[in-house]
């Protein structure tokens, strides 16, 4: 560092014009004359913060290391990578936020078995970090030992795992239009979560979600409430709050609270069988629902007298149906929330005609019949056809054999088996 130090001096000198300003001592620091005694400064260190661009001071930016910024979900594993292009006959070194050493070349430095060695040559430095805590959060620096020392960041951001919600509020069991407010909350999530509500399939508005940091500094509890007026459809339905945060990856994290709603109970009548005829059986089935569920029912027909049954069975039967039973019955369901009343009118029509056994006999073999007769006209027409053509080939070649047959297109046959004229002769043309 000799030349370079003489150097400023002349520079400084030549600027100020007063050879006398500054003097060069035998320990190499420079002292201005106007300073109290003893306050001395390095002279590398002034020449360090001028700019000079003398050539052999000038750093090639192939020594620059490179490296880039990460981001881990916490208990995650982060690599780190180093590169350089030109090293200079330097190593690379890994340093921690609190600027302790990790690794410098393939040297372990710091006694943490979280931190490995991934890669090490004269152009890089990798390492990774294992289990990361959200206290391993921070800026990391590269560096190589060149003139001047060259360095390279790199941001590990740590995410904080959001913890699984917990839904409070509920009062069971709730009334048919009753007014419910549930409250949902997550704490750990960096940075702060979201929270949404749905009831089954149905998205519910709740009201924002609320940030609240930990006592950590470093994570975030939040929270968000949802209110609603419940239905009897909404009796067995889960309430659920989920939390959306980028370190679940798409994963689902969410909690569910199933509500109950009484209400009161509701009926309807259903035949069976649907349409039912004098002489059968008929069943007349009452199905109440409602929470809690019937537990009386009562069958009445309009225009008679005191109720028909009073049961806890929800059937009424007619072992066999008669044309008297047609009319308009009545099943009352009767739960402790109330009751309701459903009608159903009974037609009984006349009984069907039974098919006897023999005529059902007889319309088979009467099938079969005309089948077969089919089948056998079909084959007679073939049949018929065939002789036809047959019959008239062999005529014409018994002519054509003939020694007294006038030519080969006309054969005249006597009716007696001899020849003659006249109108005796028969003449076949094929």
């Amino acid at each position: 560092m000799g030349a370079p130090s003489a150097l400023a001096l002349l520079l400084l000198s030549a600027c100020c014009g007063t050879p006398g300003w500054a003097n060069l001592s035998q320990e190499g620091y420079w002292q201005e004359q106007d300073l109290e005694l003893g306050t001395l400064a390095p002279l590398d260190e002034a020449i360090s913060s001028t700019l000079w661009s003398t050539p052999d001071m000038l750093v090639s930016q192939d020594s620059q290391p490179w490296t880039s910024d990460e981001t881990v979900v916490a208990g995650g594993m982060v690599k780190l990578r180093c590169q350089v292009k030109d090293h200079e006959d330097s190593s690379l070194q890994w340093s921690n936020p609190a600027q302790q050493t990790l690794y410098f070349g393939e040297k372990r430095a710091l006694r943490d078995n979280r931190i490995q060695l991934v890669k090490s040559t004269p152009h890089e430095l990798s390492i990774s970090i294992s289990n990361v805590a959200l206290a391993d959060e921070g800026e990391y620096t590269c560096s190589i030992f060149t003139m001047p020392v060259r360095t390279a960041k790199s941001l590990i951001t740590v995410l904080g795992i959001p913890q699984k919600p917990i839904i409070t509020g509920y009062k069971s069991p709730l009334r048919e239009k009753d007014t419910t407010t549930l409250h949902c909350q997550s704490s750990g999530s960096k940075p702060a979560a979201q929270l949404t509500w749905r009831k089954g399939d149905q998205e519910l508005n709740g009201e924002p979600t609320r940030i609240q940091e930990d006592s950590n500094g470093k994570t975030f509890t939040v929270s968000s409430s949802v209110t609603f007026t419940v239905t009897r459809e909404d009796d067995g339905t889960d309430i659920t709050c989920s939390v959306n945060h980028e370190s679940l990856d798409g994963a689902d994290r969410s909690t569910s609270q199933r509500i109950e709603v009484l209400y009161t109970p509701t009926a309807k009548i259903r035949p069976d069988p649907p349409h039912p005829r004098e002489g059968q059986k008929l069943l007349l089935h009452c199905e109440g629902r409602g929470n809690p569920v019937p537990q009386k029912y009562m069958w009445e027909k309009e225009g008679s007298g005191p109720p028909l049954k009073i049961t806890q069975e929800s059937a009424l039967i007619f072992p066999f149906l008669n044309k008297s039973d047609s009319g308009t019955y009545g099943c009352t369901a009767i739960s402790n929330l109330g009751s309701y009343k459903a009608y159903y009118t009974l037609n009984v029509n006349d009984p069907s005609p039974v098919p006897s056994s023999t005529s059902t006999y007889h319309a088979i073999i009467g099938g079969i019949v005309a089948f077969i007769v089919f089948l056998l006209l079909i084959l007679f027409i073939f049949l018929g056809h065939y002789l036809i053509r047959h019959k008239g080939t062999y005529l014409t070649h018994e002519a054509k054999g003939s020694d007294d047959a006038p030519d080969a297109d006309t054969a005249i046959i006597n009716a007696e088996g001899g020849q003659s004229g006249g109108d005796d002769k028969k003449e076949y043309f094929i």
